[in-house]
């Protein structure tokens, strides 16, 4: 019993002096960003220009509103134009078809569709942590379908892992 009431009395020694000198702090952040706000307040996402063979038109507005709504949820930056201490840029490099499962007649019952996005992430504040990388993602669908019938949904999805990606790799310092 002695030793109990020296252990908790311990314990809370260690929490009463932890709390009221404040030099020793537990932090942590379910969001995955690692950010000094402190240090870094703003940041320009410029725009990602199509430059694959095959265009989507729509797929430059789902990706880039993606991303600004992602960082928007999951940061405290504020986007700006111009200077900033952040900078994300880049341009869809990859939007392809390629046929998956092939069955005993030669046929492709499954199709997949693969977007590809080369970013670009530079940090104005600290020197070596820029990011100059391709991310690609995919999804399959049934070869019975035709593209422009899924190709909506199949492009907010792979927008969506894309953007998790990118998140990851940049604001996320992982």
């Amino acid at each position: 019993m002695n030793r109990l009431i020296k252990y908790v009395g311990l314990c809370v020694v260690a929490l009463v002096l932890s709390v009221a000198g404040g030099s020793c702090r537990i932090s942590y952040k379910f969001n995955g960003a690692a950010l000094d706000y402190n240090l870094y307040r703003t940041i320009h996402v410029a725009n990602f220009p199509i430059r694959a063979a095959l265009v989507y038109a729509p797929l430059q507005q789902t990706f880039e509103n993606e991303l600004l709504d992602y960082i928007a949820r999951n940061t405290r930056l504020q986007t700006v134009d111009g200077p900033s201490d952040l900078t994300l840029e880049g341009e869809i490099t990859q939007y392809y078809l390629t046929p998956q499962a092939v069955t005993e007649d030669a046929y492709a019952s499954r199709t997949r569709l693969t977007i590809g996005v080369r970013v670009k992430y530079t940090d104005n504040k600290a020197e070596g942590k820029d990011v100059d990388q391709t991310f690609t993602a995919y999804r399959d669908f049934d070869s019975s379908q035709m593209l422009n019938e899924v190709e909506e949904q199949l492009s907010q999805e792979i927008s969506k892992e894309l953007v998790q990606l990118i998140f990851n790799a940049t604001l996320g310092n992982w």
